[in-house]
């Protein structure tokens, strides 16, 4: 079992999850069997991943029980509203096999429909108070969007899912995290979203980074291992995606090692600044393009 966070709410979340953003629906179900087969217990999907049912597969091919796994899932934005967001829902449960969700989050702020993301949110307080879910967070909130939904909700989020990796580390947002109880979870924590293909501008990969592998050479270990370490020795929730069996063990070895106070450092001052995937800021109206399906 990997390390525990302990949610502003007492909800206990292991550390170390497994993300399958871009994991084709037939690579989903095997790489979330052979995630829980090697000892993750926390599963990160999102109902726009298009492939809740798959993980679902992996889950209950993997034999083990309801409440020895995390799961975490997303409401995309074209189901945001009170009564859509209570149907997203029952089409995130209906999907993944479950009854009940340990963590659902809103995908997006949705600035400019500010309105309609706060009825979500109420709408996951409503399930927070049955018991449908057992906590509630938010993805890619900027401090500014954080505040604005404090203001207007009951709910203290319990977790921010954000782009964080030695190339972006968003300090700011993490201290804004912290000051308001929110656990900071980082999406692309080794940094993918850097060399994925299909996002435009150049980029450099973060998992070719010098310092990176200097400090893994010392260690024996992989870069990748060294960010998630990083991670992890600084308090946050860490969603690497692979589908491929040998990096999904490798990405979860990581709890027998240590980095030191300077190489912690080291890696923090690798902050460009600069984001790698889309601002949360940026009106894109081809989010509502998407529609999510029903089964």
């Amino acid at each position: 079992m990997d390390a525990e966070l302990i949610l502003n709410n007492g909800v206990r979340m292991p550390a170390l999850g497994l993300g399958v953003f871009q994991s084709s629906a037939e690579d989903t179900a095997d790489a979330v069997a052979t995630a829980l087969e090697v000892g993750y217990r926390h599963i990160d999907t999102a109902a726009a991943y298009l492939n809740e049912r798959q993980v679902g597969e992996g889950f209950r091919r993997s034999g083990l029980a309801r409440d020895e796994v995390f799961l975490e899932t997303k409401v995309w934005v074209t189901d945001y509203g009170h009564d859509e967001t209570l149907h997203a829902f029952e089409k995130a449960v209906r999907k993944l096999g479950v009854d009940q969700l340990d963590l659902l989050i809103l995908h997006q702020p949705i600035p400019e429909r500010f309105d309609r993301t706060v009825a979500a949110y109420l709408a996951l307080e409503e399930l927070l108070a049955d018991g449908r879910v057992r906590s509630i967070g938010v993805s890619n909130f900027t401090p500014a969007h954080l505040d604005a939904l404090l203001e207007r909700t009951s709910v203290v989020p319990a977790v921010n899912q954000v782009e964080l990796h030695p190339y972006f580390v968003q300090p700011e947002l993490q201290a804004a995290d912290r000051a308001h109880g929110i656990l900071t979870q980082a999406w692309s924590p080794i940094g993918g979203i850097t060399f994925y293909p299909g996002w435009g501008e150049e980029r450099r990969s973060v998992l070719a980074d010098p310092t990176i592998a200097a400090i893994a050479a010392d260690h024996g270990r992989s870069p990748a291992q060294v960010m998630l370490r990083w991670h992890l020795q600084q308090g946050r929730s860490a969603i690497p995606k692979s589908t491929k069996p040998q990096r999904i063990r490798e990405n979860f070895a990581v709890i027998d090692f240590a980095l030191s106070t300077d190489e912690l450092g080291r890696i923090d001052a690798l902050d460009t600044g600069v984001r790698s995937g889309p601002d949360p800021d940026v009106v894109r109206a081809e989010r509502f393009e998407r529609v999510i399906p029903e089964d």
